[in-house]
C-alpha cells in the first residue's frame, strides 16, 4: 500500500512539473504581470496530507484543469513537505514561510488562493469534493 502511495505521489508531482508550476512568488508576479494572468496560489503538504494529494489527483491533474490552466492562470506551488528526504532548500523554505505569513496565516492545507497579476488577494478555497469543472467555476468566481 505504501508503495502504491508513492507512485501515485510520484505521478503526481510529474504531473505538477509538466503544467509549469512555479515555486517562486517573484517570477510568478513578473509572468502574471507579462501574460496578463492571474495567479492561482496552491498551499500544500504534498508528501502528508491527504486532501492535498486527493486535490491534486482530482482536480489539479485532470487534462481539463491542465487546459484551463494554462491559458488563465499562472501556478505557484507553496509547498511544505516533512520528510526529510522531501525536503526543500533553506533560501525556499524560508520563501514558502514568508507567503504563508502573508496569504496563509491559519496554516490551512490544501490551501488556494488566487490573486490578481499585481499579488492582490481576489479569493480562496479548500479541497472540495468536486470535479474539475465545478473546481474551475469555483476559481472563477472570484
Amino acid at each position: 500500500m505504501k508503495r502504491l502511495l508513492f507512485l501515485l505521489m510520484l505521478l503526481n508531482l510529474s504531473f505538477l512539473q509538466s503544467q509549469d508550476w512555479q515555486n517562486s512568488f517573484e517570477l510568478s508576479i513578473n509572468k502574471a504581470q507579462d501574460e496578463n494572468k492571474k495567479l492561482i496560489v496552491v498551499f500544500q503538504g504534498s508528501d502528508w496530507c491527504g486532501p492535498c494529494i486527493r486535490l491534486t489527483q482530482e482536480v489539479f491533474s485532470t487534462e481539463h484543469f491542465i487546459n484551463y490552466s494554462n491559458n488563465a492562470y499562472v501556478l505557484l506551488q507553496v509547498d511544505f513537505p516533512r520528510r526529510k528526504k522531501n525536503s526543500l532548500s533553506e533560501s525556499q523554505q524560508a520563501a514558502n514561510n514568508i507567503l504563508a505569513e502573508k496569504y496563509n496565516p491559519n496554516g490551512y492545507f490544501p490551501y488556494v488562493v488566487v490573486l490578481d497579476n499585481n499579488g492582490n488577494f481576489l479569493g480562496d478555497l479548500g479541497y472540495e469534493n468536486t470535479t474539475p469543472e465545478q473546481y474551475i467555476k469555483l476559481i472563477e468566481s472570484f
